[in-house]
């Protein structure tokens, strides 16, 4: 096994995962004598060892301009370190004090419409403001200086899923600055967004705006670059509200709690400020066979999340049982808290906490899931869940900082996504990238081995294989890097919809897929999107696999044909082809095609590749995830039946293992 060096504590004080959840101890101040006090007991009987406190807690610290109450949070802080309970301490910038939003109007944001928004809601905030940047460092500062040095205090919470945006004068003229820095010149701005079309040409740096449905919303460079300043405005903000806190505290890890691959933000950029990447997983459970691509998707955002930092990540948020958001808010069944839980750890989280830790008595958060319920005691089934997986988590001490290997990777990208999403052709809306790139991901998972999710820009350094399905835009270096990772002997697979466009969305002329034409030794002439009725298919290797959706005609330039089109004009056209270039292979599948053709396309691809199977040569069952965990002497193995039916899995050297429905088995192999 190769040398392998084993991360330190995300908390360096804890050398155990972090169990526990979102604690909203000022909801209960009138009940502190009771409420506080029979929650420590309760924590403690659940296994909870880390709480997060002051996420939304602004106006108890700060009820009026100036004037600041720390005591209850000094007592919550206090009772925590004597339960040997680790607090994530929050900013509370994610919902400001109504006496703010009244006072200084000018920090609620204005929307697209350029209409300014009332006080409510959270996360109404304008990142421009000078009033709300002023204010937000000058409790973190207090914060800082009051808690730094307390014996509770293990990571910084920075505000809450940071996400939307502002269009007011003051982000207009932001907005403006970022694009003169990014081009230089508006020559340079015009060419870039293609303006020439519709005369729609920017004479003055005053000319330009954000995207608006009363303005201009077909710029598509303009549409790219507002996306771009966006995530550049959260990671200036983020930076601005970590200053104190890294000057006072500079041992204590900073993170943000990201959602997944939520698109407004480019989270690749925001996890290169952050010290720890922390994400809220709320997988929609059903109970039903469907939970095996409902717990694929939510593995392909932990190996996402995992992947920003290339190093455990923390799960800062969980539903313990029902999600009161999602449109049916289905409990979980039974083993399914504990698979929840599994499955994080397995994909490389060294927490499980949770929303919420009590449950609100009133507002819109009420019916949430959480540790203790309204009725208060241990006596509920979901606190019985909580507690078996508090438990389990004692035993893993050993699995704190060790890494995940993987020497396959799949390319997931925002700003391609972003590209994708604002299409004016194909399918328009409707290209699917984040499902298929999760289909792809589905495919190599089901091989039994573990996969790393990576931006585009990412070193392919240790890979064997790179798949990047609909690699759209080739943002600058992708291209070289790629070729020189295939010419080094590494397999590479591509599909319809790659090398389109670069980072600026202007098409690559001399024809598709641009600079990735002589890796790949194809040339594509058109793209042929299909109704929802149509069908074509994939002949190959003996077998006819069906194909939908998109469907690209291409020519070979050097590459071998393998598979060809069962239909329609382009029949026996090449539909499947793989190209010898140095060392390695490249393959290129033209159309969108069903699950059944990738399982078996990439189970050939890893055989080629001779990555071996976290099980040695045992094909994972369906319904059955199997990932693992090392510190480069032990590896841990996890073998999760994510499906609602008894599977028996052949384990290899390790044995016939039966799995009950949503059962986790943790073994470990020297």
């Amino acid at each position: 096994m190769e040398t392998i060096t084993r991360h330190p504590p995300i908390v360096a004080k804890v050398p155990h995962i972090l169990h526990g959840g979102d604690y909203n101890p000022d909801q209960w101040i009138k009940w502190k004598d009771t409420i506080w006090k029979e929650d420590m007991r309760l924590a403690k009987r659940s296994g909870v060892n880390s709480l997060s406190v002051g996420i939304f807690s602004w106006v108890a610290l700060e009820p009026e301009e100036g004037v600041y109450r720390f005591e209850w949070l000094d007592e919550v802080m206090d009772m925590l370190a004597e339960n040997g309970i680790t607090a994530v301490l929050a900013t509370p910038s994610g919902a400001r004090p109504a006496w703010m939003s009244r006072k200084y109007p000018e920090v609620l944001r204005v929307n697209a419409r350029r209409e300014r928004n009332l006080h409510g809601e959270r996360h109404n905030h304008c990142l421009s403001s000078p009033v709300y940047r002023e204010k937000t460092l000058a409790i973190n500062t207090r914060l800082a200086e009051r808690y730094g040095s307390h014996p509770a205090l293990g990571v910084w919470h920075i505000s809450n899923e940071y996400g939307g945006e502002c269009h007011c004068p003051l982000c207009q003229e932001r907005f403006r600055t970022y694009i003169r820095n990014r081009y230089g010149s508006l020559d340079a701005v015009n060419e870039a967004w293609w303006t020439s079309c519709w005369s729609h040409i920017y004479t003055d740096w005053s000319q330009i705006e954000s995207p608006s449905p009363l303005g201009e919303i077909n710029t598509l460079g303009l549409n790219l670059d507002w996306k771009r300043f966006t995530t550049e405005q959260f990671v200036d903000f983020y930076l601005h509200e970590i200053k104190p806190l890294k000057k006072l505290t500079p041992a204590v890890p900073c993170t943000t709690n990201l959602m997944g691959t939520y698109p407004g933000v480019d989270y690749p950029r925001l996890a290169e400020v952050l010290d720890v990447a922390s994400w809220d997983s709320y997988p929609q459970w059903t109970g039903t066979e469907r939970d095996t691509e409902i717990a694929c998707w939510t593995a392909f955002c932990h190996d996402l999340t995992r992947g920003l930092k290339g190093k455990p990540f923390m799960l800062m948020e969980s539903s313990p049982s029902a999600t009161n958001w999602r449109p049916v808010a289905k409990l979980h069944r039974p083993n399914v808290h504990m698979l929840q839980s599994m499955l994080a750890v397995a994909h490389g989280a060294d927490t499980v906490q949770y929303f919420q830790f009590r449950k609100s008595r009133g507002a819109s958060e009420k019916f949430h899931g959480a540790v203790v319920d309204h009725e208060g005691t241990e006596n509920t089934r979901v606190f019985q869940d909580v507690a078996a997986v508090g438990e389990r988590l004692k035993k893993l001490d050993g699995v704190v900082g060790t890494t995940t290997p993987a020497k396959a990777a799949i390319i997931y990208d925002w700003n391609i996504r972003w590209a994708l999403d604002d299409i004016q052709g194909m399918l328009q809306s409707k290209t699917d990238y984040a499902s298929t790139v999760v289909a792809h991901y589905a495919a190599l998972r089901a091989q039994g081995i573990n996969v790393d999710v990576i931006d585009s820009r990412r070193p392919l350094d240790g890979y064997s294989l790179v798949a990047a399905p609909m690699l759209y835009m080739l943002r600058p270096g992708v291209a070289e890097s790629l070729g020189a990772f295939v010419k080094q002997g590494g397999t590479f697979a591509a599909t319809y919809a790659t090398g389109y466009v670069n980072e600026s969305d202007l098409c690559f002329l001399g024809g598709f897929p641009g600079p990735l034409k002589e890796v790949l030794g194809i040339w594509c002439e058109e793209i042929d999107a299909l109704y929802p009725e149509d069908r074509n298919a994939i002949q190959w290797n003996g077998a006819r696999y069906e194909v939908r959706d998109l469907c690209e005609l291409i020519h070979t330039r050097g590459a071998e044909t393998l598979g060809v089109y069962g239909g329609d004009f382009y029949a026996g056209r090449p539909a499947l082809t793989r190209n010898r270039y140095g060392e390695g292979r490249a393959y290129f599948i033209a159309a969108r095609t069903d699950q059944d053709f990738l399982n078996a396309f990439y189970h050939t691809l890893i055989d080629e590749a001779r990555i071996p199977r976290i099980l040695k040569n045992v094909k994972t069952p369906p319904g059955v995830s199997v990932s693992s965990r090392t510190d480069g002497k032990i590896e841990y193995v996890f073998l999760m039946n994510v499906s609602p039916q008894t599977v028996t899995v052949d384990a290899g050297a390790l044995g016939a293992k039966s799995l009950e429905p949503y059962e986790t088995w943790i073994t470990q192999i020297p």
